[in-house]
This record gives C-alpha cells, structure tokens and sequence, in this order.
C-alpha cells in the first residue's frame, strides 16, 4: 500500500539561494529550509521551476539536495524534480537524491523537440527506474514544457508501480478531477497554480505544490486547514487576497521569483537574487516588493490575527 499521507498538504517550491556572487549558497539553502520547517509546511519540493533548475548545472542541483536533505531530511517530506534536458543526467540527479534518502523524484517531459508520446514514456520511466525505491511524482506544467501530460500517457505511465502522483500545474482544474479519476486512491495529485488552490482542492487535489508559498506560508496553511474543515467561503476569502497578493508580485519589474527574494529579505531572511537569464531584482522594484511585503502582513492580520 503506498503511503500519500506524507504528500498531503503545503509543500512550498523551493527557491535558488544564492551568494551575493550569484553561486549557490549551501548555508542560505539550508537556512531558508530550516525556516520553512519552522513554518510547519509538509515537505518542500526542490530544484523545480522556482528553484531555478533549467539555469543551474548537475553539480549545482546535488549541492542544492544535499544542502536541503542535511538540514531538514527526515523532518519533513522532500520531493527532488530531477529532470534535465536529456536522460542520462535526469537518470544521474534520480541516483543521487535516492541515495540521499529522498521520500520522491518528480520530472518535466523533455523541452524543446517535441517526442511521441512512447518516447516521453520511455523517457520518465528511464528516469525512475535509476531510483528503483522513490516515489515519482509525474511534473505536468504543459504552458511552459510545451507538452501535455493526456490522458494515454498517464495511463501508460501508471503501469509504472512508483509513480505516486501528478503534480498538476495546468490551468484547467478539470484536469485534477480527471487525474483523480483515472488513478483513484493509488495516486495523489497536488495543485500547481496557486491562484487556484481553493478551486484545486476543492475538486480533488490532496495537497499543494506553489511557487509563491515560501513568502506566505502561513496563508496557505490556513487555506489548507479551512478545507479540510469543511469551510470554503473562509478559504475563499484567503484565496482572493492570495490572489491579490500574487498579482503583485507579478507587477513588480523584474522577475517573480526575484520579488519573491526581496520580500524574504524584508521578511528577515536573505537568499539572494535569481539568475540570469531572469531578470534580477532592480532599484525601481524595491518599493512594489515592499508593498507586496505589506500585503502579505495585512493578509496574515486579518485572517490570522498576527
């Protein structure tokens, strides 16, 4: 019987910390995963699209792991995305976080050239079966992969008896039910966009994986908490300031992610800028970053009574 317990809840896109020089800082990795352990969310998951994956080398992902797996493995469920650009690299960083102790490997499908669907099989499954004792959790995110995880595929890579669970961030949330519906209580499908995590949920999703979690946990939490007890039109409320809140974070100049470090920074804990290719954080954001650090603490005042 596989154990999804461990999946169900708030599990925060972990950020790229970096040194002021741009390389990857071991010690911020392991601060700001200390820090979302503190906050009480159910796992993290590493080196995904918020983690800068794409923009960073093999070496630079297994410090990152290592890094995350030294100060809170074993305290918290830990899902490592591992896919590179071709097999065997993809295969390696799968070697490596089981061997680390990971509780799941998760994957993108191949970018770039578009591959019939035997081959995006072929391809995750070659993937796990480098490590022959993780969960893996198939990464839908078909507006920037440029590929759709259908229905014949998932029901391919269902034969796969370690595929736990899809990590769904189509905008569709009809595409969570019909998930749910295919895989029934052997899988475990999670939410990806967050500005639809009430809606998410509500339709099937047992848990949450989002980019813009690590800079509101605590409201996320109390979305999560409000679910479960059955109460939607407080959730809902949260929801549309969540809402608010990202949308924000969107107008800032720069990069998203970039806002979301400055709004760490205000929050007490510094990990950097993002890297380039994405556009870092600018003079002229720093006040819209701050407006948006505001809004997150008006969120959490009057919802939450901090």
């Amino acid at each position: 019987m596989k154990d999804l317990k461990k999946y169900q809840g708030i599990i925060p896109a972990f950020y790229a910390c970096y040194e002021d020089d741009g390389s990857v800082s071991a010690q911020r990795t392991k601060n700001f995963a200390e820090y979302l352990l503190n906050k009480g969310v159910k796992g993290l998951y590493v080196c995904g699209s918020s983690g800068e994956c794409i923009y960073q080398s093999k070496e630079e992902r297994k410090l990152i792991l290592e890094s995350v797996m030294e100060a809170v493995g074993g305290k918290m469920t830990i899902i490592a995305h591992v896919a590179c650009n071709n097999t065997a690299d993809s295969m390696e960083l799968a070697a490596h976080a089981e061997a680390l102790g990971v509780d799941a490997i998760a994957s993108i499908p191949p970018i770039y050239f578009r591959l019939p669907e035997d081959a995006i099989a072929k391809y995750w499954n070659d993937i796990s079966s480098a490590a022959p004792n993780t969960d893996f959790v198939i990464y839908n995110i078909p507006q920037l992969a440029g590929v759709s995880l259908t229905m014949p595929l998932f029901r391919e890579m269902l034969k796969n008896p370690r595929v736990i669970g899809v990590k769904n961030s189509s905008m569709p949330t009809q595409d969570i039910q019909m998930f749910k519906a295919e895989g029934g209580d052997d899988i475990i499908v999670f939410n990806g966009p967050d500005e639809q995590f009430v809606a998410g949920r509500a339709i099937g999703a047992e848990g949450g994986i989002g980019g813009t979690y690590g800079v509101m946990p605590e409201l996320f939490l109390e979305c999560d908490k409000l679910i479960k007890e059955g109460n939607i039109e407080k959730a809902r409320e949260i929801q549309y300031a969540i809402n608010s809140i990202i949308y924000a974070m969107c107008d800032c100049k720069c990069n998203m992610y970039a806002a979301a470090k400055e709004v760490l920074r205000l929050q007490g804990i510094d990990i950097g800028d993002a890297r380039a290719p994405l556009t870092g954080l600018k003079e002229e954001s720093k006040p819209l970053a701050a407006n948006v650090k505001r809004m997150i603490d008006e969120a959490k005042s009057r919802f939450l009574g901090e």
